[in-house]
């Protein structure tokens, strides 16, 4: 074996003859090169070429999908390198058996040959064998498998057909080891006539090969359309609907069209139009079906030649609701009711309990859309104590309850009883409407986590929370749980601290947090608490957020179980930790010092902020308590009963600015997550960041358990209290709230944190002048103990323009790069596991399946 160049090798057989081979693709210097000869056909020699490759037992091919007419053969080049691999077989990419049938001839030269390949062959396959004494495989191949069509031809022109030999022009192909010959028939202006089977045959010293296509030839263009659906449907509203129709046409079609009632339908979050245009299939998918949506349906497609049109009608189908009763009055009660199709009201009347008889109902049939039925009932018989008028629609049923007195007395509208009650009505409703008002005027509980269904633009179409399903399967014996102290209480409800029994197995025990509704909760309040508990279940576990543990919604108010945090949040902990604060700041203006507890200052300057600069230095001091924190964020996130006692206390640690780091960046990781789950927090800020064991920073939402009337961070604006020093210009501006609104959040948090608690915006007040300079671009400065790469950070997540903001997956990357080694080891080694403060037997936690809505 021996080099010419660069780019040619030479060889020598075994009948000594030199062949010189180009290696344009392949280095000679490269893996060893085997060159093999393998077969003499007809006294022609025949060389195949192995390149010996390790680590790709098979030629590597550009080629995945294999196309074949029915009744051909196949051909998967899965091309062996090295001619000792032995066993070369085909098999289902999935490990099933191969289709009943199917035959194939293995070759390390040529791959595997399918013959006769038939419609049932499709799918996906793989070659395999054996080289020294190791299985391998190639990558998958899809063979797809094309029934041969033939369309019946109708014309008025009498048909003649004979067996004619058509010699065309022919050119040399030659692709790697084999030869090709490509031969054309050109047909000008294509006639009825031309309509037959034509044969390509091919000869060779091995032999002759043949094949057939069939030619139809039509007048003109048609097409027949072929419905999938019926053309009546009846849907319930909130379901989903999908219309589909199939085309068979020649030529293609050119156009294809849906529209509703005579307007056209377009792509929207409603209504989603798919074509596919291989199958001459269009589908209209109609997501979470209103009323108004109920109507015709109508399909269009052309192709210049010929047009099909179909029409679906769909009935949509809603609940009954009495939306008026009145009486008795004058010897009648009047019951109307609202549904579709109609709803039927029937009466009811009870004399004694239990015993009902049916009267006559009233009732008529509409075409689309809810429809009122009204209904009138003659009580002059006097012989009623109770009517019930029911409405009733596919199942699903309404009623009201009518109390009549013995004896039925017309009223005279004049009369003064009747001026007395309607003046002390009027009284009534007018003391009613300024409670009323006064009610409305009363903050409401709402979960402040968003998820997101669908972006249009700048607008966010978000998922009603109340239409998230609940899996039982979280479900917790409240018996099992203990309680113990209240961690926080707000204005509608409270978070107590309790130890729950047997939440991973019979024998665990581990303290969790609680939340409830207060005993005087509206239904709102309630219906908010369950629309969190939704949330978190559809968010799912992630180390950085406050996980659901389980949850208590039968026999009693609702409990939301969730992770115990036992160092409170992350606001009071930065400021309990001032004293003990070291800064490691590497630049040269910053030395070791302890920050003496100080009240925020007052000063006002131009832009609002106040300017922070370094004091004295200090001492350093000892790594032990550096090193011991380190070790402890790697600890297990569970602690035995035992040896709590011998633990070292994690709090009475000192603070340092890898630790501010730490902060900065799992908050940032637990906004990450987040946002790929398209959730919008609304209200990211140290209060709102609790720490556990470790340090773990989790995200929760805390507005439960706080009074918002009474915290001066949350500022009337309109009918309600907002964040509104946290909030961006949009939000505050535009009441928009988007995912790069929680990034101008996370900003003004970065700066709580590197300040050590101090609240933003220091001695300004919310008024004109502050909305003036944050529409005029004011930002603060620096807080005191932020590292440079920080304030960028902090400065870009402030940017006047949204889209010009970091996402959360840039500023996480930013951040890392700013972590010293050892954080970064423990960071990133955290497990899946949420981290507790609580006691347990055991580190593992009920993990339920999640459905994803």
């Amino acid at each position: 074996f021996a080099f010419l160049d660069k780019n040619q090798c030479v060889c020598k057989t075994l009948y000594e003859m030199s062949y010189i081979f180009s290696l344009d693709r392949v280095r000679c210097s490269s893996a060893p090169l085997l060159l093999f000869l393998t077969k003499v056909l007809n006294k022609v020699p025949l060389h195949f070429f192995f390149l010996a490759d390790p680590d790709n037992p098979f030629r590597k091919s550009m080629v995945s999908n294999i196309l074949s007419r029915e009744g051909d053969s196949a051909s998967i080049p899965c091309l062996a390198t090295d001619p000792s691999l032995e066993n070369l077989q085909l098999k289902t990419c999935s490990s099933k058996a191969l289709a009943s049938g199917l035959h194939f001839s293995p070759s390390l030269e040529q791959g595997i040959i399918i013959h006769n390949t038939q419609k049932s062959y499709e799918g996906c396959y793989v070659c395999t064998g054996r080289l020294k004494e190791t299985n391998v495989r190639s990558h998958d191949y899809h063979l797809t498998v094309r029934p041969g069509k033939r369309i019946d031809a109708f014309s008025v022109f009498p048909l003649c057909r004979s067996d004619t030999k058509v010699d065309g022009s022919s050119r040399i192909l030659t692709e790697n080891f084999t030869q090709a010959r490509s031969a054309t028939l050109h047909i000008a202006a294509v006639r009825i006539q031309d309509t037959g089977r034509y044969q390509c045959e091919a000869e060779n010293e091995k032999g002759v090969s043949t094949q057939s296509v069939w030619l139809d030839v039509f007048e003109k263009g048609f097409m027949y359309s072929n419905p999938v659906n019926n053309g009546t449907i009846q849907v319930r509203a909130g379901e989903s609907l999908l219309l589909s129709v199939s085309i068979e046409a020649y030529p293609m079609p050119r156009s294809a069209s849906w529209s509703f009632m005579g307007r056209g339908l377009h792509n929207t979050s409603d209504h989603v139009i798919t074509t596919r245009s291989h199958e001459y299939t269009s589908e209209l998918k109609l997501v979470r079906l209103k009323m108004s949506e109920g109507g015709v349906y109508t399909f269009q497609a052309s192709n210049g030649d010929a047009s099909v049109n179909h029409t679906f009608t769909i009935f949509v189908i809603s609940k009954p609701e009495i939306v008026s009763h009145e009486g008795p009055v004058d010897g009648q009660v009047r019951c109307v009711a609202e549904g579709f199709p109609a709803p039927q009201i029937t009466w009811y009347y009870c004399e004694q309990p239990y015993a009902r008889s049916v009267l006559a109902n009233k009732s008529e049939a509409p075409l689309f859309g809810k429809t009122e039925v009204e209904s009138r009932v003659n009580i002059s018989r006097g012989r009623f104590s109770t009517l019930e008028c029911v409405a009733t629609v596919e199942g699903e049923q309404a009623f009201t309850l009518f109390s009549i007195s013995g004896k039925t007395i017309s009223h005279d509208l004049f009369s003064p009883l009747l001026i007395g009650s309607v003046s002390a009505a009027c009284i009534l409703c007018l003391i009613l409407i300024v409670l009323f008002y006064k009610y409305m005027q009363k903050p409401k509980y709402q979960i402040q986590w968003k998820v997101i269904e669908g972006i249009h633009g700048n607008n966010y179409v978000y998922i009603d929370p109340t239409q998230l399903p609940y899996d039982h399967q979280w479900e917790f014996p409240r018996k099992n749980l203990r309680f113990g102290k209240t961690l926080g209480s707000g204005a509608f409800g409270k978070v107590v601290e309790a130890t729950a029994y047997g939440l991973a197995n019979e024998d665990s025990m581990m303290t969790v947090a609680v939340k409830m509704l207060k005993s005087s909760a509206h239904s709102t309040e309630k219906e908010a608490l369950m629309s969190e508990l939704k949330v978190l279940i559809y968010l799912g576990n992630h180390i950085n957020i406050v996980n659901l543990l389980g949850a208590c919604t039968v026999g009693g108010p609702t409990l939301v179980i969730t992770e115990y945090c036992c160092f409170g949040d992350l606001l009071n902990f930065l400021r309990r930790k001032r004293e003990s604060f070291i800064c490691f700041k590497l630049e040269e203006d910053c030395h070791y010092r302890n920050i003496m507890l100080q009240r925020e200052m007052a000063g006002d300057s131009l832009n609002g902020y106040m300017t922070m600069r370094p004091s004295a230095a200090g001492k350093p001091s000892s790594s032990s308590s550096s090193e011991k924190r380190r070790s402890l964020r790697e600890g297990s996130p569970y602690v035995e009963e035992d040896s709590e006692s011998e633990m070292f206390d994690e709090d009475s640690l000192s603070l340092d600015t890898e630790d501010l780091l730490s902060f900065s960046y799992q908050v940032a990781k637990g906004m990450e997550f987040l946002t790929s789950k398209n959730c919008i927090h609304r209200d990211l800020a140290a209060r709102n960041i609790l720490l556990t064991q470790g340090r773990v920073a989790k995200i929760c939402d805390f507005g439960l358990a706080r009074d918002i009337n009474t915290d001066s961070n949350y500022v009337v604006k309109g009918n309600a209290r907002l964040p509104v020093k946290w909030m961006s210009p949009e939000s505050i501006f535009e009441c928009v709230y988007t995912f790069e609104s929680d990034v101008w959040s996370y900003g003004i948090l970065l700066w709580e944190i590197f300040s050590l608690g101090n609240s933003p915006y220091p001695g300004m007040p919310v008024d004109a002048k502050f909305y003036k300079l944050i529409k005029e671009g004011y930002r603060m400065d620096a807080p005191e103990f932020a590292p440079s790469e920080m304030y960028q950070i902090m400065r870009s997540c402030w940017d006047a323009d949204p889209l010009n903001r970091p996402p959360f997956r840039k500023v996480v990357e930013r951040i890392e790069q700013q972590l010293s080694d050892t954080t970064k080891h423990v960071e990133t080694s955290r497990g899946p596991t949420p981290q507790s403060c609580g006691v347990a037997s055991t580190a593992r936690l009920r993990t339920p399946v999640l459905t994803h809505f």
